[in-house]
């Protein structure tokens, strides 16, 4: 399958973690044959019990052994590998030395991040890097930020093609069924934590082009609130925040940097949770907004955090077999153009939006990276699955039985 003299096509970093034994199970089910992968991990023995868990044609894949404080490690499996994929989080703690092993190697890279400082600290220290070295470093290639960048990029192509002018407004109106793993909620609580301490962080996490490569050419136009108050849509939905906008508007605006501002130099792009109709979708709304306010208070303050330490959770753990078989995401990107036209674009899968159906947007997206060659972008650096995989992705996840589409309405 592959004519690199390296040793393997692509590289799991943390199959022993929830998320990362779900990749592995993918690729193990869909990768082509002749695909040449390894799993890695801190411990040996821990990796060779992950493999054994795998489907039976894992079982020869060879185990590498890799720690995030240990660079020379790192450095020997980004040498090892085109593409490391990784799901060694929380990314700002340990996300950053696998970064520059890949940038450095010129080793393609793919993670399933939502943490915008760790993003932006990769960006600032390698993303220079890697565009030297031609790796692709592609961050948020699971349910952050996939739907919103790749629902993006399947809108402007048909918009493009209608000639319908370029992008006004999108609203990207989220809904989902699944569950939550301990990895998120330390993620998460990360980052908040961060916000209290640091000033400089909320102001990054405040800036909607916090992403931007070229932060003084953006666009003046004001963006929407990444919580916006419960509000009525046109066609009787109610909507409230959506807790990954904040890291999913600042991909998609960066995505659009990184293509010459194609959607359009002034987008206005917003994202939000949609919920029920009537009376039911506005209790709803108005419930889930207080509540993610009340959430992200209690992990600011120590006793309370403490607290939802002992009842969320732990890292390492995640939904039932049951949850992420039933689970389900659709994102719907509600879009006015600037010749005044209208335009749904669809993305939509089945699964656990966070594990199963993360599980094949990650996996593909190494696949990608390992074996699409000239499908892909011709762009090195510090990217995003839109501006790094692009159509070849959008391909992929169709293959795989996700939906992407747009049309006028």
């Amino acid at each position: 399958m592959s004519s690199s003299p390296r040793d393997h096509d692509i590289v799991v970093f943390g199959v022993t973690g929830f998320v990362g034994a779900l990749v592995a199970e993918h690729l193990a089910e869909h990768a082509p044959e002749g695909t040449r992968i390894a799993l890695a991990g801190r411990s040996r023995k821990k990796v060779e019990l992950a493999r054994d868990g795998l489907p039976s044609r894992a079982h020869s894949w060879p185990v590498l052994v890799a720690d995030s404080t240990d660079p020379d490690s790192l450095a020997a499996m980004a040498g090892s590998t085109c593409v490391v994929v990784t799901t060694v989080g929380p990314y700002l703690r340990h996300g950053l030395p696998v970064v520059e092993a890949c940038a450095r190697a010129g080793t393609h890279y793919a993670d399933l991040t939502g943490e915008t400082p760790f993003i932006r600290q990769a960006i600032d220290r390698y993303g220079d890097a890697a565009q030297a070295s031609g790796a692709r470093i592609v961050h948020g290639c699971g349910y952050d930020s996939i739907p919103s960048d790749l629902g993006m990029l399947t809108l402007h192509r048909q918009v493009q093609g209608d000639d319908a002018g370029t992008l006004s407004h999108v609203l990207a109106v989220a809904r989902a069924r699944g569950g939550v793993s301990g990895g998120t909620i330390e993620s998460m609580r990360g980052i908040v934590e961060l916000a209290a301490s640091d000033p400089s962080a909320r102001r990054l996490l405040g800036d909607p082009y916090s992403l931007s490569p070229d932060r003084e050419a953006e666009s003046t136009t004001p963006q929407p609130s990444d919580s916006p108050a419960p509000t009525r849509l046109s066609d009787g939905r109610w909507i409230a925040p959506f807790p990954m906008a904040s890291v999913n508007s600042r991909i998609v605006r960066r995505s659009n940097a990184l293509q010459g501002w194609a959607y359009g130099h002034d987008l206005r792009y917003g994202e939000a949770m949609g919920v029920g109709r009537g009376a039911r979708g506005a209790m709803q709304a108005v419930g889930l907004t207080a509540g993610l306010g009340l959430g992200a208070a209690a992990f600011m303050l120590p006793p309370t955090r403490a607290l939802l330490a002992r009842v969320l959770p732990a890292p390492g753990t995640g939904p039932d077999e049951d949850t992420r078989r039933h689970g389900w995401f659709r994102t719907d990107l509600r879009a006015i153009t600037t010749t005044g036209q209208q335009y749904l674009a669809v993305a939509a899968g089945r699964g656990d939006p966070g594990y199963a159906a993360t599980a094949v947007m990650l996996g593909q997206s190494a696949l990608a990276l390992a074996h699409d060659g000239d499908a892909l972008p011709d762009r090195a650096g510090s990217l995003t699955p839109a501006a790094g995989i692009g159509d070849a992705l959008i391909d992929r996840l169709r293959a795989a039985g996700h939906t992407y589409g747009a049309a006028p309405r």
